[in-house]
């Protein structure tokens, strides 16, 4: 949902805009990093993993970045592969500075995604549910 101020029209204008600009730096963001996990990192702990960037959340001065992954896994190779790749979050942030032109480079925090996992289950525990027989309703 998105809101919006009624202010003098500079103020209105300025919002808009870093709104614009975070949202560019964002998607930037998540496309590089994406691109640099994929191909710039040489770890073994990340062959033969799936590794996706599900959101890049930016604070209002761009100085953080917080990149969320799904790693399709289980747990312990998650635990893994996340590990690797909080160990080249240097690496990271320094592909995203060669490649991204922005003043500061933001601080590149990499954070595991869970919700994928999560909705899988609630769904596979709503499809339990509804696959049992109904009560009988005539006691």
């Amino acid at each position: 949902m998105m809101m919006m101020m009624m202010g003098s029209s500079s103020t209105a204008q300025g919002q808009g805009a870093s709104f614009h600009r975070s949202d560019r730096v964002r998607k930037a963001l998540m496309r590089e990093v994406a691109d640099i996990i994929a191909t710039g990192l040489k770890d073994p702990r990340l062959d033969g993993v799936v590794i996706s960037v599900t959101d890049v959340e930016v604070t209002l001065d761009l100085s953080v970045a917080k990149v969320y992954l799904s790693i399709l896994a289980d747990a312990l190779k998650q635990q893994e592969v996340m590990k690797a790749l909080v160990e080249s979050q240097p690496k990271i942030r320094k592909a995203v500075g060669r490649r991204i032109r922005l003043r500061h480079t933001p601080e590149v925090l990499l954070k595991l995604d869970t919700s994928l996992e999560r909705g899988v289950r609630m769904n596979q525990l709503l499809d339990k549910l509804f696959d049992q027989p109904a009560p009988d309703e005539s006691l």
